[in-house]
């Protein structure tokens, strides 16, 4: 492996990372909904100019949902693919992970909340 070859490995890393975050948009319909509100949460931002801490917390929250939806979506496809048929262990897999998307969208409503009421009660 010379000195070039690692650039191109890293595009190609890039590259992958941004064909599973197109399948995740095309094929999931919870990462189409996390993307259409985090549009609107983006929206609000501009149009109440919100401070420079709260951006930075706006695009933690909608990163980490993002993130933790193709992690849901991995392990799903994943199960998937080790068993067709039902089993225990695997309807455990599924519902952890999504149980972890619930609570950490539960905590970005809250913490939009606790963001965007101010700026709307003013």
């Amino acid at each position: 492996m010379g000195l070039h070859d690692k650039p191109i490995r890293l595009l190609k890393s890039f590259t992958f990372a941004i064909e599973g975050i197109k399948t995740a948009i095309k094929t999931e319909r919870n990462m189409r909904i996390h993307l259409c509100i985090s549009i609107i949460v983006i929206g609000l931002s501009f149009f109440f100019s919100i401070r420079n801490v709260e951006w930075i917390l706006v695009l933690i929250i909608i990163g980490g949902m993002f993130a933790l939806e193709l992690m849901n979506t991995a392990i799903e496809r994943l199960v998937d693919l080790v068993t067709k048929e039902f089993h225990p262990l695997a309807k455990q897999a599924k519902d952890l992970a999504a149980g972890a998307v619930f609570v950490y969208a539960i905590l970005a409503v809250i913490a939009g909340f606790i963001i965007f009421i101010p700026y709307i009660t003013k």
